[in-house]
C-alpha cells in the first residue's frame, strides 16, 4: 500500500538552534538517498477531509475564545523578518483549518493526519515524550522513533511562543510518505508540549507549504525537497476543497500539477510579491456596486491553513456593514440565512482580473443547537507592520483560487494561478 518512502526529517517538538551547516548536511543525506525512491505517475494525489474547526468547537462548547487565544491572532504572519521576539509559529494560527491529508512517518509507517499548510513551512508532529499529564498529547497520534528502523536521531532542541503557552520539541530524522506517493524532505519537529487549543484539534500536526524563508530554524520544507529529488512533472501544487459540509471527501492536493476536472477557464499568472509566504498584490476590492476596500491596492496572501479571509478590522467592519451582517460572538458576524441569495457579491481585483464571490460562496452555514446559522466568511485581523496591513485569502476564496505554483530550485516561480472551480465534480 505504501510502496516506496523517503527519507523525511520530522519535527518531534523539543528544541533548540542548531549549529551552522547542521540542517544543510541532514538535507544532503536525503538527497543521497534519492535513488531509493521510486518516480511518481503525472499527478500525486493527496485526499483531503473536512472537520469542525477548533474555533467552531471551542465556541460551542461555551469557552471564552479570547483568553485562550491572548493576544497573538496575527503572529503567524510575522515571520520572515528580523526577530525582535520568540518565533511566532503558534497553534492559535489554525483556529479555522478545516481540511486534513494523512501522511506516515517511519518503518512500519505511523500514521499521522496533518493540515496543508500555504502559511507556514515547517512539518511538525506529537511525539511519544509528551507529558502523561499532557491532555492534547493524549488526544492524538504520536510519533515514536524507537519503532522506526529508519529513524535517524538528531534531537536538535527548538521552542516556539504562543499566546497561551509554547510548543517545545526537537527534529528527527525518518522516512516519510503518504498513500499515494513517497516523498523526503528536510527536518521534522515532534512536540512534548502542544498547548491548550490543540486539544480541540481533529489534526495531529502541520505540514508547511510556505518558502522556506519563514522556515523556523532553517528545515528545508517538504514540498522543496520533493522540488530538490526532480520526481515532480511539474514543481506545481494545487488544492481542490469540496465546499459542501456534508459531503466527503473535503478535497483533494494535487502535487506535479493540476486537474481539469476542478475547474473552468483559463489560468491566470499573479507575481509573487515577496517569497516567504504565497504574497500578493491586490488591486482592489468591491463589495456590490458601491463599497471599494483596498484602496490604492494592497498585500494579500493566499493561506490554506484557515477557512477565513481576513483583512483590516475597519475595512472589514466596512464590509461587514455593506452585506448587512450583525456581530456574533469573538469576532464573527452573522446574516439571515433568507438573505445570502440576494447578498451583494464581493470582487477582488488582482493582478488585472476580476474574481468574484457570490453570497453563497462567501456565506458559511453552521449548525448550532439543532439549528442553522449563516456566518460571514470575512474576519477582522490586524497585522501590524513590517509584514502588515495584509488581507489573508483563506479557504473562503477557494472558489477562485485554484493553485499555487512553484517553479524552480534556487527559488520558486513567482507565480499564482487564478481559475475558477468547477463545484460539482466528484473526486
Amino acid at each position: 500500500m505504501w510502496g516506496s518512502r523517503c527519507v523525511q526529517d520530522v519535527i518531534l517538538l523539543t528544541l533548540r538552534k542548531p549549529p551552522p551547516g547542521k540542517h544543510a548536511a541532514l538535507c544532503g543525506i536525503c538527497v543521497r538517498l534519492a535513488a531509493l525512491v521510486l518516480c511518481a505517475d503525472a499527478l500525486v494525489r493527496i485526499p483531503l477531509k473536512k472537520f469542525r474547526s477548533i474555533r467552531r468547537s471551542i465556541t460551542d462548547s461555551g469557552k471564552a475564545l479570547d483568553q485562550i487565544l491572548g493576544d497573538s491572532h496575527s503572529s503567524k504572519y510575522n515571520l520572515g523578518f528580523p526577530p525582535n521576539a520568540p518565533t511566532p509559529e503558534t497553534l492559535t494560527n489554525y483556529l479555522d483549518a478545516q481540511y486534513y491529508g494523512e501522511i506516515s512517518l517511519g518503518t512500519p509507517p505511523q500514521l499521522f493526519t496533518v493540515v496543508f499548510d500555504t502559511g507556514s513551512s515547517n512539518l511538525w508532529v506529537p511525539s511519544v515524550h509528551c507529558s502523561l499529564l499532557d491532555i492534547a498529547c493524549l488526544l492524538h497520534h504520536k510519533y515514536n522513533g524507537a519503532k522506526s528502523s529508519t529513524y535517524v536521531k538528531n534531537g536538535t532542541a527548538f521552542a516556539i511562543q504562543y499566546g497561551s503557552g509554547s510548543l517545545s520539541g526537537y527534529l528527527s530524522q525518518d522516512t516519510c510518505s503518504s498513500e499515494a506517493w513517497p516523498w523526503r524532505s528536510s527536518s521534522w519537529r515532534s512536540h512534548k508540549q502542544p498547548g491548550i487549543t490543540f486539544i480541540a484539534a481533529k489534526f495531529d500536526g502541520i505540514l508547511g507549504m510556505a518558502y522556506p524563508r519563514i522556515s523556523v530554524d532553517g528545515v528545508t520544507p517538504v514540498f522543496d525537497n520533493m522540488m530538490l529529488q526532480k520526481k515532480l512533472d511539474q514543481n506545481v501544487f494545487s488544492f481542490y476543497l469540496n465546499r459542501n459540509p456534508d459531503t466527503q471527501p473535503g478535497g483533494e492536493l494535487l502535487l506535479g500539477g493540476t486537474d481539469p476536472k476542478y475547474f473552468t477557464g483559463d489560468f491566470h499568472y499573479v507575481n509573487i510579491t515577496r517569497q516567504a509566504y504565497w504574497q500578493i498584490h491586490m488591486d482592489g476590492l468591491k463589495v456590490g456596486a458601491q463599497l471599494g476596500l483596498c484602496q490604492g491596492g494592497c498585500e494579500a496572501i493566499v493561506d490554506t491553513g484557515t477557512s477565513l479571509i481576513t483583512g483590516p478590522a475597519a475595512e472589514v467592519k466596512a464590509l461587514h456593514k455593506a452585506i448587512g451582517a450583525l456581530p456574533l460572538i469573538q469576532g464573527e458576524y452573522m446574516v439571515s440565512c433568507d438573505k445570502v441569495p440576494t447578498l451583494p457579491s464581493i470582487t477582488f481585483n488582482i493582478g488585472g482580473q476580476s474574481y468574484t464571490l457570490t453570497g453563497e460562496q462567501y456565506i458559511l452555514k453552521e449548525s448550532q443547537a439543532g439549528k442553522t446559522i449563516c456566518l460571514s466568511g470575512f474576519m477582522a485581523l490586524d497585522i501590524p507592520p513590517p509584514a502588515g496591513p495584509l488581507w489573508i485569502l483563506g479557504d473562503v476564496s477557494s472558489d477562485i483560487n485554484t493553485s499555487l505554483c512553484s517553479c524552480s530550485l534556487t527559488g520558486r516561480m513567482y507565480f499564482l494561478l487564478f481559475g475558477n472551480y468547477l463545484q460539482s465534480c466528484d473526486t
